[in-house]
């Protein structure tokens, strides 16, 4: 006659269960330990508490900027003809009708980008996210996007690099900030060159007429948020706007970790 087969073995209660993963969890990390990307201390995040607090806490000095395209803005110039804009913006339009930042492109948060960027390190992408958030939510008035859009990469590029840092923000900020995530909203009709690699004065014509929009329904009369890891002449993002804008869209923004200081 055959047995019964013996009953599966009992599984630990909830609280059984949570307290294995956070005994785990604290292995893995002692025998495992991180360290912050910046000074290189012991920690469990991917900066330390006192590198967190020091360029990105609520008592560090807020640089006003021009609300259009992050550029700091010079004392007094809120309150002179139109109010939180730079003169360049005044002068000549981008695109794009804000920028929110969350850091300057400088010694030491730099090395952060180029972690994420070149070197593989994308739970960087997570923090950027994360401080990217508190920009916008810092950020007075400020409308949240209807979509958010990384900035495409060249199927070149994207090759060679394997991921889109720039979608590896968008990804983790749209969950955040409750946003719908639109990956492929946008792309690259053709490789273009590295702007960092081209003279200031030819980065516009470099980017000129590079992308295009793979479905208009979602942009026209809508609020479209880009989202990058760096911004340095604006030319990117304002290209890349100016096709959302010819397609229809109410409004551009940019969401960026971090803004390159005029020279």
């Amino acid at each position: 006659m055959p047995t019964a087969p013996p009953p599966p073995p009992a599984k630990p209660p909830a609280s059984a269960r949570a307290l294995l993963r956070r005994t785990g969890t604290a292995l893995l990390q002692g025998l495992l330990p991180t360290a912050c990307a910046l000074c290189g201390a012991a920690c469990a995040e991917t900066l330390c508490p006192p590198c967190t607090a020091q360029f990105f806490g609520h008592d560090r000095p807020r640089i006003p900027r021009c609300h259009q395209c992050a550029n700091p803005l010079p004392a007094g110039a809120a309150d002179g003809p139109g109010p939180g804009l730079c003169a360049g913006c005044l002068l000549h339009r981008p695109a794009f009708d804000a920028t929110v930042v969350a850091a300057d492109y400088a010694m030491p948060l730099d090395q952060l980008v180029l972690q994420l960027k070149f070197g593989h390190r994308l739970a960087h992408a997570v923090l950027f996210a994360r401080l990217l958030r508190d920009a916008v939510l810092e950020r007075p008035g400020f409308v949240l996007p209807a979509v958010l859009c990384p900035v495409p990469l060249g199927p070149r590029r994207l090759a060679e690099r394997g991921y889109n840092q720039a979608l590896e923000i968008a990804r983790p900020l749209a969950r955040m900030l409750g946003v719908a995530l639109a990956p492929r909203l946008a792309c690259r009709v053709h490789d273009t060159l590295a702007q960092s690699g081209v003279a200031p004065e030819h980065r516009g014509r470099n980017v000129a007429h590079a992308f295009a929009v793979a479905d208009p329904a979602l942009v026209e009369g809508r609020h479209i948020g880009i989202v990058d890891d760096v911004m340095t002449s604006g030319q990117t993002l304002h290209a890349l706007a100016a096709t959302f804008k010819r397609y229809g869209a109410a409004r551009v923004s940019n969401l960026v970790f971090a803004r390159t200081p005029p020279h």
